[in-house]
């Protein structure tokens, strides 16, 4: 039991850092993403109960974190994304929703594929829908400012985002499973 209190004691002086930073950059809570690391490591002394060893710990507490991070927020309840001029200035947007390009080579590798299927799945759209799906989620514009540009009316305009959405979860969801986002 002691020699397998010193592996645990090692294992979280190592990884803690570096665990603590992959939480931290996916959740914006900074006391949600500290519950999600206790979660993590109570887990990894739990799993040192069973007969089986965990053989590569370093992937095991990362794989298990992403789980942690996902289950909440599935948890929560789905809220409306805030409109364009509620947004901070500061808000990435689409950047905020993807791995981080500079997070390593999986996330590297992910951001890449999942930029490449949005790009198609946009190609796809019917021009009216894809530009203002366009104009309001990546460019941060307003419905009323893109009507007023464009002379139609608001609802014609939430009418083509909404298809554009449609068609947009329905295309990327493979993928979206695949990588378990």
């Amino acid at each position: 039991m002691a020699e397998s209190d010193k592996y645990i004691t090692e294992t979280v002086l190592r990884e803690r850092a570096r665990l603590r930073s992959f939480i931290r950059k996916r959740m914006p809570d900074a006391n949600e993403a500290e519950d999600v690391l206790q979660e993590v490591f109570y887990e990894l002394v739990e799993a040192s109960r069973l007969p089986e060893p965990i053989e590569q710990v370093g992937a095991w507490l990362f794989h298990v974190a992403r789980n942690r991070i996902v289950d909440r927020f599935r948890k929560k309840k789905e809220q409306q994304l805030p409109l364009a001029e509620e947004q901070d200035e500061d808000d990435g947007g689409l950047d905020d929703l993807l791995p981080l390009a500079d997070a390593g080579p999986e996330a590297a590798y992910a951001r890449g594929v999942l930029l490449a299927a949005l790009h198609d799945a946009l190609d796809e759209l019917p021009p009216k829908q894809r530009d203002v799906f366009i104009a309001h989620e990546l460019e941060r514009r307003s419905f009323k400012e893109l009507a007023a540009e464009s002379g139609e009316s608001i609802n014609t305009l939430l009418a083509r985002k909404r298809y554009a959405v449609l068609h947009l979860r329905q295309r990327l969801q493979e993928i979206y499973d695949e990588f378990d986002v």
